[in-house]
């Protein structure tokens, strides 16, 4: 059996492809540089090449590339890069799998920013999408870009993100130091709920997808209890057993240093629910997010 992998090289790729090959399963990694071995092979989404024969046989392809949305501070430069890495990726993947007779699975990557902000709104993949440059101009345009592949009859499962928590990276590699000098504190309001999963979880999930040809369509990737950013700051502070700041930090002062991506990374609320995985039965490890922060750090 093997799984074809892009952006492996990422949190989550690198994962998933540590824990499909400990079962021994093949994985073939597609690079953006010339491949150093066979268990890797060439593609270039900006130019949309890849070779339909490099997936032919294949149980499946995970594609995972795609610009880092909180790597950099947001321009309209960056922005485009944000959108243009995910589009012209997925479509290119989509094309490939679509021109072949018996197309293996595809799992897209997608995120829970097709919401919006919820508040305090529990949404689940029944919910339409929100509005904002995640939902409407990121999220919806790199979905659609997965449909010449669902047309051609390819299983397509949209995996909706959410926080992933891992101390190898994203969020929390960025935010100890301050909770471990005891600075941490709730970001304005902190009553926006954050939908958060365990790396662990997030492979475990994925494998499960993999294994289930049931599942297609958006599923969300996101512990069955979101919680608060209040809430997650005080669980982080007693998980690295500091105190936490008293006063939050101004939405004023997250914008001027976080700019445009403050009102959409920080400051918005999602309630996100995992309801298609807990129907089709799987079960999560870590549910309590103190749990979760326990077994991560």
């Amino acid at each position: 059996m093997t799984i074809i992998v892009t952006g492996s090289s990422g949190l989550l790729g690198s994962a998933l492809v540590r824990s499909l090959r400990a079962d021994g399963t093949r994985v073939v990694r597609l690079v953006r540089r010339a491949p150093q071995g066979p268990d890797e092979a060439f593609w270039d989404p900006a130019e949309g090449t890849l070779d339909p024969a490099v997936l032919e046989g294949a149980r499946a392809v995970v594609h995972l590339a795609g610009a880092g949305i909180g790597d950099r501070r947001w321009n309209e430069e960056y922005k485009r890069e944000i959108v243009r890495s995910r589009v012209e990726g997925t479509a290119t993947v989509a094309r490939a799998l679509a021109g072949l007779p018996a197309g293996p699975a595809l799992l897209s990557a997608s995120a829970t920013g097709f919401y919006g902000d919820t508040g305090d709104r529990e949404v689940d993949e029944t919910s339409p999408a929100g509005s904002g440059f995640l939902a409407r101009d990121v999220v919806v345009p790199w979905e659609a870009a997965t449909r010449p592949a669902a047309e051609a009859g390819v299983r397509v499962a949209l995996l909706r993100t959410g926080l992933v928590l891992s101390r190898d990276g994203g969020l929390l590699t960025r935010i100890l130091p301050l909770f471990r000098a005891g600075t941490g504190a709730p970001l304005g309001s902190g009553r926006q709920y954050m939908s958060w999963i365990s790396l662990d979880d997030w492979v475990g999930a994925v494998r499960y997808i993999l294994n289930d040809p049931e599942m297609s369509g958006p599923v969300n990737l996101t512990a069955p209890e979101p919680v608060t950013n209040e809430r997650f700051t005080r669980a982080l502070g007693r998980a690295v057993h500091r105190p936490t700041m008293p006063v939050a930090v101004p939405g004023f002062m997250l914008r001027a240093v976080l700019g445009e991506f403050a009102e959409e990374g920080v400051l918005i609320g999602q309630r996100v629910l995992p309801r298609r995985l807990l129907e089709a039965g799987y079960s999560f490890r870590h549910i309590r997010l103190d749990d979760a922060l326990a077994a991560v750090l």
